[in-house]
């Protein structure tokens, strides 16, 4: 879909005379290196990859106007990596999406690799990186936020942001290894779900507090307005989210890019890879008098899952209030997984906004069954996204690749993908052409792993544009009634790059409808772009599409002489200690009309402790 007054990033002049190589001298914007070392987290100690020493990594802020380069190091000793712009892969360069054998060979232990990002000022919001390997994103991962050139429409204070992960005693190797394992073995649930990285692990009974084990603390003033930038980091956990005492959340922005209408709520619900700005009003100093308190509790539950974790934080209006402990009776009453929860309910705030296409203007729809089964042929327990199972280890080398080396003869074709369900046996890919108007629905089911039933949740995230989201529920989707409820909204529904396909009951029978979630979308960024379910322990198991969107002229965007360093493992796109990359500068001509940006001025964006 091109936006109003939004020129897709693919259409932008390329220069002439592209600069090829980085001089000794080339200093990126940010640098982040990921190293292994066990570390104190959650009152355990755990081996993990870490960014820039830390979990959650640096916080990260760029401006729209201007290329933003991005070195990621890969210090660990043996493991592969790659950094994912999550929510920004459309404005990221040709072979930065991040995505491992979708847009790039990863980068292998002792390289690293230059990322650039252009984002306009319609992009500004709250976004976030992550590794795209294995697990690693349980811990590789730090927040991102695109500064706005123009003033928001809402007014506040200060900003705090919110970055909620999960924790698990295994390790990364332990829990990837048993997701594949024969017999399958879980990676067990959540053993805590941290905020900026500091909480309260289950097994913490006996634990000293520390930095790392305690409840995470959120400082605020009486009487000020805040955006509270909620970020979904987590890798299993589907949230809800509730204020002891204040229930004044107003919800202005959601994944990132477009203000929609207010609306207010009384909790968040927040799953893996999503994004919620909410307004948030301090109490007075007369209305803390009046209460006789310094600190409120925060409290958190997982959901949709066989076991509810539940955590606290402390919203804390004076530094020097003492935090309180872990309560013995919990301060809120946090409801059951509300499946209406901003349901048909999101629209744009700007009226000039593109209406999501009527059911008369698509023109294909894709159903995508999602499946749970015993692979024949291994015995592994996988996942699948209509009837193909796909994972970073399925290609020899990645989409974008093979199509620059091999041309229209590895791109999918597009009958053969239109009569298989929307993907090309022949190629593995899913098949695009730009200006279709696709209707993707994705079509939940009962487990077929000895025919039990069992259904999940699944936050369905896209790469590449934002989709417009057409709604959800429970059973088999039913395009003509879901039509009502959109044309009683005028079509008008908000972008999203992440959406919850929702579990409506724990049990069904084995392979029977359990619920759909539906995307509309105007096809308009070729290139190579994943959409999966973002828990990572299914992403392991196979719950991965990779979509080829146009033709092999449209994918080679940049000219084939200036890619050469990427097409091959450790490629000299890839540097080392001996030697700079060779990075194409794709976005430079842009950068020279664009007068490098605007001027950002950033007076309170603090994360909580």
């Amino acid at each position: 879909m091109v936006r109003p007054g939004f020129l897709p990033l693919w259409l932008l002049p390329l220069a002439v005379a592209l600069p090829p190589v980085h001089h000794q001298d080339f200093q990126p914007d940010h640098v982040l290196r990921v190293s292994a070392a066990t570390i104190d987290i959650g009152c355990q100690k755990r081996l993990s990859a870490v960014v820039n020493g830390t979990t959650p990594g640096p916080e990260l802020r760029i401006s729209p106007g201007r290329s933003t380069w991005i070195r990621v190091y890969n210090d660990m000793p043996h493991d592969n990596l790659t950094m994912h712009w999550h929510g920004l892969a459309q404005s990221a360069a040709i072979f930065s999406d991040g995505s491992p054998k979708g847009s790039q060979w990863p980068i292998e232990a002792g390289r690293f690799f230059d990322y650039e990002i252009y984002v306009t000022d319609e992009e500004a919001g709250s976004y976030f990186y992550h590794s795209h390997v294995g697990v690693q994103a349980l811990t590789v991962f730090g927040a991102l936020v695109v500064e706005s050139c123009a003033p928001p429409p809402h007014s506040y204070d200060e900003e705090r942001i919110l970055l909620w992960s999960d924790l698990f005693n295994k390790t990364d190797k332990q829990i990837e290894d048993g997701l594949v394992h024969v017999p399958f073995e879980w990676s067990g649930e959540t053993q805590g779900v941290l905020l900026n990285g500091v909480g309260v692990g289950a097994d913490a009974a006996d634990a000293q507090p520390s930095r790392s084990c305690r409840l995470p603390v959120i400082d605020v003033d009486p009487g000020k307005t805040y955006l509270l930038r909620f970020i979904g980091a987590t890798g299993l956990s589907l949230l809800s989210i509730a204020f002891e005492a204040h229930d004044n959340l107003t919800v202005v922005k959601v994944d990132g890019m477009q203000w929609v209408q207010p609306v207010s709520v009384g909790h968040v619900q927040i799953a893996s890879g999503q994004r919620y700005d909410v307004l948030f009003r301090a109490k007075s100093p007369e209305e803390l008098r009046a209460a006789g308190k310094q600190t409120y509790l925060v409290q958190f539950e997982s959901q949709s899952r066989p076991t509810t974790y539940t955590g606290f934080a402390v919203l804390r209006y004076a530094q020097d209030a003492p935090l309180p402990a872990v309560p013995a009776v919990s301060p809120v009453h946090l409801p059951a997984l509300d499946t209406n929860w901003l349901e048909y309910q999101l629209r744009p705030l700007d009226a000039r906004s593109a209406r999501c296409p009527t059911l008369a203007e698509v023109t294909r729809r894709v159903v995508i069954p999602v499946s749970q089964l015993t692979d024949p042929a291994s015995g592994k327990i996988i996942w699948n996204m209509g009837n193909q199972t796909w994972t970073e280890n399925s290609f020899s080398s990645p989409a974008l690749v093979d199509i620059y080396k091999r041309g229209d003869a590895a791109v999918p074709d597009y009958d053969a993908a239109v009569r298989n369900g929307g993907w090309d046996p022949r190629t593995g890919l899913f098949a695009a052409r730009v200006g279709e108007v696709l209707e993707i629905v994705f079509q939940n089911t009962g487990s077929l792993v000895s025919n039990n039933g069992g259904v999940d949740a699944h936050p369905m995230h896209a790469h590449g544009q934002h989709v417009l989201e057409g709604g959800s529920g429970d059973g088999l989707y039913d395009a003509d009634e879901n039509e009502k409820r959109l044309a009683a909204m005028d079509y008008r529904v908000a972008l999203r790059d992440t959406s919850i396909l929702y579990r409506y009951a724990a049990k069904t029978g084995a392979g029977q409808p359990a619920g759909w979630r539906m995307w509309r979308i105007r096809v308009s960024d070729p290139g190579i772009w994943m959409v999966h379910c973002h828990t990572l322990q299914h992403m392991i198991m196979g719950m991965q599409s990779v979509w080829a969107v146009g033709t092999a002229a449209d994918i080679q965007r940049v000219p084939y002489e200036y890619i050469s360093g990427y097409l091959d493992f450790g490629g000299s796109a890839y540097g080392n200690l001996s030697y700079s990359p060779r990075s194409v500068h794709e976005f430079s001509d842009v950068n020279k009309k664009s007068q490098s940006g605007c001027e950002i001025k950033v007076d309170s964006c603090t994360r909580p402790q």
